[in-house]
């Protein structure tokens, strides 16, 4: 069946659930209740539910005797070694006689610092973000024609394909963004002449067409959400031509409202962060796996928002930005470092807040002493909060920071060093430009678009080797047994 006939005839039927259709999955629920429900006792399946927690229990010690790396980690919590890349260097500790040694971080993309590339543009009173997604993608830094025309190709790709937004799920009753966004990542491979053509040619246009439609898809998406909620009509404004990555995201989440140019500047700093880190986070990894497979670009990415939709990956900016705003809810007295250890030692017990246990923005997979990105982005905090009236949550912000490593260090006895990370400042930037929480991850995942689409090509075209990492099994033998005699 061609393409044009396939969404025919799906705009003949309803392909997206809205709360208008829930009353079909209720009739679903009710056929199959939870155990406790309407039941005198537990049906004999039950061993679906707890039958593998029973098995799936692997003794502790065999991970050392066996010399597994759990989650690809050293002992010493360092990343195991897995490849080579020259795409960015991520560096927060040195190795002297084979021990981890805490060291200042740093960021480079392509050789240069990231304070070097946000200062270089910010200075010069540009907008940086494309600049470093160019570098990313090609190795170098452009030339003013060639960042004229490369901001040009992303602009002529904002607008969403023809017939894309008759089958786009935004009428999904969705809290997530996220799934969204990976769905209408997934919905563009239709649009796509030849969506599994690896070449470089298309590799890179995919990737400009990303840059350019999902600021789009992601603010469809949340006003779509809202306008449901709130018993509106959905309004999408027209994409802007000549407006940068920053621009265009204000622009559709604002509308008629509008922005300041210091807001936008202070959000491309934002995405200029969030850009690119190593080839070992869990999201860009993630990209490297399915590219190493040949799979097609848009999988690959809905792969990589997947994983980046996780509270421990990049979940983790809006964790910190309600956690912060639940200490400021339940702490008389902001100013008291007293109050706000006392309140941070029932976060680490998990008497508090989410209940996890974790102090979000504090600590860090590879940086040990700074996060070369929060200490970038506190500068340019300091003057919007003073403007914006918001200088006490940030006063607040930097008594968690400081106050933190030490109530961690002794509620859980951690003695390595404990970093602030930019999670710890990216909520409070983003809600004083504005910016809905359900997009903070989106826009998170916006910026890495680059950065994935670097690492997806120098996988394509470099080691050209499916990835595939071993697991030790650790079982009993077993006969099979008549199903009667069971």
């Amino acid at each position: 069946m061609s393409i044009g006939r396939a969404m025919e005839g799906r705009r003949q039927r309803k392909l997206f659930l809205t709360r208008k259709d829930t009353s079909a999955l209720t009739h679903i629920a009710d056929a199959y209740p939870m155990p406790s429900e309407g039941l005198g006792r537990p049906p004999e399946s039950d061993q679906l539910y707890e039958g593998m927690q029973n098995m799936d229990r692997v003794p502790d010690q065999l991970y050392e005797e066996r010399n597994v790396k759990r989650g690809l980690r050293n002992a010493d919590g360092s990343g195991v070694l897995v490849g080579l890349t020259t795409i960015s260097d991520v560096h927060g500790y040195t190795r002297v006689d084979g021990r981890v040694v805490p060291d200042e971080g740093q960021l480079r993309y392509r050789g240069y610092t990231i304070d070097d590339l946000v200062r270089g543009t910010h200075d010069a009173g540009r907008f940086g973000y494309e600049e470093v997604a160019y570098l990313l993608l090609s190795g170098s830094l452009p030339t003013r024609p060639q960042m004229d025309d490369f901001r040009a190709r992303i602009g002529a790709r904002r607008q969403l394909p023809e017939g894309y937004l008759d089958i786009f799920p935004r009428t999904t009753y969705s809290h997530s963004i996220m799934n969204v966004l990976q769905r209408a990542t997934l919905l563009l491979y239709a649009f796509d002449r030849d969506p599994d053509d690896t070449a470089p040619t298309h590799e890179i246009d995919v990737a400009l067409s990303l840059l350019g439609r999902w600021p789009r898809a992601a603010s469809i998406a949340h006003q779509a959400y809202v306008a449901e909620q709130e018993g509106t009509r959905l309004r999408i404004p027209p994409a802007r031509e000549g407006y940068t990555m920053a621009e265009t995201i204000l622009d559709v989440i604002h509308a008629d409202e509008g922005f300041s140019r210091e807001e936008a500047m202070l959000l491309d700093v934002m995405l200029m962060l969030h850009a690119e880190h190593g080839g070992g986070n869990n999201s860009t990894f993630s990209c490297r796996v399915l590219s190493s497979s040949g799979t097609d670009a848009y999988s690959t990415y809905a792969a990589a928002l997947g994983s980046l939709k996780g509270p421990r990956h990049g979940g983790a900016n809006a964790k910190a930005g309600a956690m912060i705003n639940d200490i400021a809810g339940n702490v008389r007295d902001w100013t008291s470092d007293d109050e706000v250890a006392g309140y941070l030692a029932r976060i680490l017990r998990g008497e508090a807040f989410d209940h996890s246990g974790l102090i979000y923005g504090l600590g860090h997979a590879v940086y040990t002493v700074t996060d070369p990105r929060a200490e970038v982005v506190k500068t340019y905090a300091h003057e919007l909060a003073e403007k914006k009236g918001q200088l006490d949550k940030l006063e607040l912000i930097e008594r968690v920071e400081r106050l933190g490593p030490k109530v961690m260090r002794d509620v859980r006895h951690i003695t390595k060093p404990i970093s602030t990370n930019i999670d710890m400042y990216t909520g409070f930037v983003y809600s004083m430009l504005g910016i809905p929480e359900d997009l903070y991850t989106p826009l998170f995942a916006l910026a890495r678009s680059a950065g994935w689409a670097a690492h997806r090509m120098e996988e394509l075209y470099g080691p050209a080797r499916i990835i595939r990492p071993a697991y030790s099994t650790y079982m009993d033998e077993r006969f099979y047994v008549p199903i009667e005699e069971r």
